[in-house]
């Protein structure tokens, strides 16, 4: 049976909001994107009186790079992940990771962020598994539509569980741990024996560990 080390994203791994800076950097790159500031605040206020879900915020979101060749978000994937994400990982996170690799366990990355640019932390040679939400490509294009539900609460389990059904892998879920920013994450948390919370403030019953 496997020990899995599974670690959110956002604000776990990272010092800031993922999909954020990839529209910031790809701001800087060409200033005339700033065109698409104006649907990311509306469709944030969508979403902060409920009128949009998390689903729909991000697919209207995700305009700046709506119908990119497939090669081209590839390639700007990397040069993202070089010039920003990377740097914007808490070190003791990272420590963390190489700390539980070398104690035998699997490290598993698994966030609502999109995929397509999170799969460039396979980078950090530890992580084994990288799991996020998942966007259409229709004829070789980004087509900004969500290939499935968001990667977030319960369907993190759910796509965790079918991962490791498909590649038939046992679990010992009683000496795994989890790590995230949120209660979001419950449902994750309550399933390894080792839970934490990442700089929580709030009371909770989760030990907390503060990372920098």
């Amino acid at each position: 049976m496997e020990k899995l080390a599974i670690f959110d994203v956002d604000f776990t791994l990272t010092k800031k909001e993922t999909l954020m800076e990839l529209y910031k950097f790809v701001v800087f790159k060409n200033f005339k994107n700033i065109r698409f500031l104006p649907r990311a605040l509306f469709s944030g206020l969508m979403y902060s009186i409920k009128v949009y879900d998390e689903k729909r915020v991000k697919e209207s979101f995700l305009k700046f790079i709506d119908k990119i060749h497939e090669e081209d978000l590839d390639n700007l994937a990397k040069e993202y992940y070089s010039k920003v994400l990377k740097k914007i990982l808490y070190k003791d996170a990272i420590d963390m990771i190489k700390k539980l690799k070398d104690e035998g366990c699997k490290i598993y990355l698994i966030s609502a962020s999109p995929e397509f640019y999170l799969k460039e932390l396979y980078d950090i040679k530890e992580v084994d598994v990288i799991i996020g939400t998942k966007f259409r490509v229709e004829n070789g294009f980004f087509a900004r539509q969500m290939d499935g539900l968001n990667c977030k609460g319960e369907e993190k389990v759910r796509r965790l569980k079918e991962y490791l059904k498909e590649n038939n892998i046992e679990v010992d879920y009683k000496n795994s741990y989890m790590f995230s920013d949120s209660l979001s994450d419950k449902p994750l948390l309550d399933l390894v024996g080792n839970p934490y919370l990442i700089n929580y403030k709030k009371k909770n019953d989760f030990k907390v560990l503060n990372w920098k």
